[in-house]
C-alpha cells in the first residue's frame, strides 16, 4: 500500500513539474516582443532549459529573423516567406499552422549582436544530445569557440554520455579551454597540455591569452603555455611544408601531363612546336562542350570529356603534322614560325566559336570537398585525382612505348631515322601518329586542368613555356627524365613562391635551368638518339 502511495506521489509531482515547465516555456516565448535584449537572453536561458520540443524551432527562428509577433492578437508566430509580400505563419509554442498574413501584419522580434552570439550557443548547447553525430560534432567545436564559463557544466555531462572519439576528443578540448582558467594549478597545466594536443585556430588564441595577460603570475603555467605554443608552432610549419610538397606534386602532375607530349614529339621529330599549349586549351574547351552537352550528368562528364578531349587534339596534332610541319622537318625556325602562327589561329578561332571570356567548367561530386587530415592539412579530392591521372597516363605511355610494335617503331625513329626507314618502317606515318599521340596527351592534360581553373583562350600559354623546360631539364624524349623534371620544378616553384612570388620563382626556376643545361646539355637522363645528339 505504501509503494502505491509513493507511486502515485511520484506520478503527480512528474507531472506538476512537466506543467510548470510547459507554463514557463509558454511565459517565455509570450514575453519576448516587449522584453529588451537583456531580458531576452534570459528569456532564451528560460526555453533552453524548459527541454520543450519546440524549444530549438524557436531558437533557430529567433536567430534567423522569422519570429513574429501577430499585431492582431499578439501571439509570437514562426514566419515563411510565401511570395513577395505573404507570409505563411506556424504558433510558435504549439506549431500549428495559421491563416497566411501580409508581412504588414507581422511585427518582427529584433535581436542584436550579443543576442545572436548567445543563441548560437544555446543552440550549440541544444545539439550536444542530437542524435546525429555531425551536429554534436559541431555542437562540441562551437562551444569550444565560444568558451563560455557558463557551459562547463553541460559539456560535463555530454562528455560523461558520448562514445564518439572525435566528439569525445572536441569535448575534452572545449573543457580545456575552460580549465586552463581555473584556480588550481594541476588542473591549468592538465589544461595546457591537452590544448597543447590541438591545432585548431581557437587553441592558439587561448594560450596567447593566457601567456599575454599581465595578471597572470604563476611562473610554472606560463613557461608550460609557451611550451606548448612553440610546439604547436613546429608542428603548423611542418604541416605548411607538408601542403607545400603537395600543391608541388600537383602543379608537378599537370606540368607532367602537359609535357609528356611535347617530350615524345620533340625526342622522334626533333620539332619546336609552339602549337602546343593549344592543345592543352582544345582539351579544356571539350571538357566545357561535353558538360554543356550533358548537363544533367556531370558526375559523369569527364569519363565522357578525356576520350573525346584525347580524339579531338589528336586529330588536330595529325592534321598539323600532316599539312603544315612535315614540310619544313629541316628548316627549325620557319617550323617554329609556323606552330606560332597556328597557336593565334587556334586561339582565335576558340574567341570566334565561344567568346573571349572565361568559362567555368563544374567539378563533379566525387572530386569536390578535402580530406581533411587534421585542422591546419587538407589535401583536396581534385588534386589528388589529377595527381593519380598525371601517374596513370605516364605508365599507360611507358607500357606503350615498350610492349607494343607502334612502340618499338616509335623507339627506333628515335634512335635512327635513317636505319629504321630502311628496314622498313614507315617513318611519315610514324611522325604523324607521335605528334597525333603526344597532342592528344595534352588535350588530356587541358581536361585535368579545366578542374582547377576557369578555361580561356589564352591558358595554354601558360604552360607553353613551363612544358619546354620540364622536357630540357629532364632529357629529351625520356619519359623518367619528364617525370622527375615535371615534379622537380613545380615542387621548388611551389616552396619558393611564399618567399619570391610567384614572378620570381619563374624567374629563378628558369636561371637556373639555364645554368644546369650548361653543365649538362642532355638533361637529367640523357636518351641516345637524333633528337638528343
Amino acid at each position: 500500500m505504501n509503494s502505491l502511495r509513493i507511486f502515485v506521489l511520484t506520478l503527480l509531482l512528474c507531472a506538476s513539474l512537466t506543467v510548470q515547465a510547459q507554463n514557463g516555456f509558454e511565459n517565455a516565448v509570450r514575453a519576448l516582443p516587449e522584453a529588451s535584449f537583456t531580458m531576452k537572453s534570459t528569456l532564451v536561458d528560460e526555453i533552453l532549459r524548459s527541454g520543450h520540443p519546440r524549444a530549438s524551432d524557436i531558437l533557430v527562428a529567433l536567430l534567423e529573423g522569422l519570429l513574429f509577433e501577430h499585431k492582431q492578437d499578439g501571439r509570437v508566430v514562426v514566419g515563411e516567406e510565401d511570395g513577395a509580400k505573404e507570409f505563411r505563419v506556424f504558433d510558435a509554442v504549439s506549431g500549428e499552422a495559421l491563416a497566411g498574413v501580409s508581412k504588414r501584419a507581422l511585427n518582427k522580434i529584433k535581436t542584436n549582436n550579443r543576442l545572436r552570439k548567445h543563441l548560437r550557443e544555446s543552440l550549440a548547447v541544444l545539439n550536444l544530445s542530437d542524435p546525429d553525430p555531425a551536429k554534436r560534432l559541431a555542437a562540441a567545436r562551437e562551444i569550444l569557440s565560444s568558451r563560455d564559463k557558463s557551459t562547463m557544466e553541460l559539456l560535463r555531462d555530454a562528455l560523461a554520455n558520448e562514445t564518439v572519439a572525435e566528439i569525445r576528443d572536441a569535448i575534452e578540448l572545449g573543457l580545456a579551454t575552460l580549465d586552463i582558467h581555473s584556480t588550481d594549478r594541476d588542473t591549468r597545466l592538465a589544461a595546457v597540455a591537452e590544448l597543447s594536443r590541438s591545432l585548431r585556430p581557437e587553441v592558439m588564441g587561448v594560450l596567447k591569452s593566457v601567456a599575454e595577460d599581465e595578471n597572470e603570475n604563476d611562473a610554472v603555467v606560463l613557461e608550460a603555455v609557451r611550451d606548448a605554443m612553440k610546439n604547436i608552432e613546429a608542428r603548423l610549419v611542418f604541416y605548411r611544408q607538408i601542403e607545400n610538397l603537395f600543391f608541388g606534386l600537383s602543379l608537378g602532375s599537370v606540368l607532367l601531363l602537359a609535357a609528356i607530349g611535347l617530350a615524345v614529339t620533340f625526342g622522334v621529330m626533333g620539332v619546336i612546336n609552339m602549337a602546343h599549349g593549344e592543345m592543352v586549351m582544345l582539351g579544356a574547351y571539350t571538357t566545357y562542350t561535353v558538360q554543356t552537352l550533358m548537363p544533367d550528368a556531370i558526375d559523369y562528364s569527364l569519363a565522357v570529356a578525356i576520350p573525346a578531349a584525347f580524339l579531338v587534339t589528336a586529330l588536330c596534332g595529325v592534321l598539323i603534322e600532316r599539312g603544315v610541319i612535315r614540310f619544313l622537318y629541316t628548316r627549325p625556325l620557319e617550323t617554329l614560325l609556323a606552330t606560332f602562327g597556328i597557336s593565334l589561329i587556334l586561339q582565335q578561332a576558340v574567341r570566334t566559336i565561344f567568346s573571349p571570356l572565361n568559362r567555368s567548367v563544374a567539378t563533379p561530386s566525387w572530386m569536390s570537398g578535402a580530406l581533411e587530415i587534421n585542422p591546419v592539412l587538407s589535401l583536396t579530392y581534385n588534386r589528388l585525382y589529377i595527381i593519380a591521372f598525371a601517374i596513370f597516363v605516364l605508365i599507360g605511355l611507358a607500357v606503350l612505348l615498350k610492349r607494343t610494335r607502334f612502340g618499338l617503331e616509335v623507339r627506333a625513329v628515335t634512335q635512327n631515322r635513317a636505319m629504321a626507314k630502311a628496314m622498313g618502317i614507315r617513318t611519315a606515318r610514324i611522325d604523324a601518329l607521335t605528334f597525333g599521340l603526344g597532342s592528344g596527351i595534352a588535350g588530356m592534360a587541358g581536361v585535368a586542368l579545366s578542374q582547377l581553373t576557369n578555361v580561356g583562350p589564352n591558358m595554354g600559354q601558360a604552360y607553353i613555356v613551363d612544358s619546354f623546360m620540364v622536357v630540357v631539364f629532364g632529357g629529351v624524349g625520356n619519359l623518367l627524365g619528364t617525370f622527375f623534371g615535371a615534379m622537380t620544378l613545380g615542387v621548388a616553384s611551389k616552396f619558393l613562391e611564399p618567399f619570391t612570388g610567384v614572378i620570381l620563382a619563374k624567374i629563378l626556376i628558369l636561371v637556373f635551368i639555364i645554368l644546369f643545361i650548361q653543365r649538362r646539355p642532355q638533361g637529367l637522363f640523357a636518351l641516345r638518339g637524333r633528337a638528343a645528339d
